[in-house]
């Protein structure tokens, strides 16, 4: 599963990585949440919860079936 949400977060660097950000993978629990932690500009960005739901979470939700929700740590 976490080659599979790597997977999923290579899909999306490219995108955070222009605006001078990037998604490290922290965890997948056996709840099917994957944690994250925000990097670079992402970290201090006030659009970071927006990016974390409707970019990060939506594309890995989409990519893989049975996980639950993405959470920043």
């Amino acid at each position: 599963m976490r080659e599979r949400v790597l997977a999923a977060l290579d899909m999306i660097r490219p995108v955070l990585r222009a605006d001078g950000g990037d998604v490290e993978l922290v965890e997948v629990t056996d709840t099917g949440v994957v944690k994250v932690r925000l990097r670079g500009a992402c970290q201090r960005c006030t659009m970071s919860r927006m990016t974390l739901k409707n970019g990060i979470e939506r594309t890995i939700l989409k990519e893989i079936p049975g996980l639950t929700s993405v959470e920043s740590v």
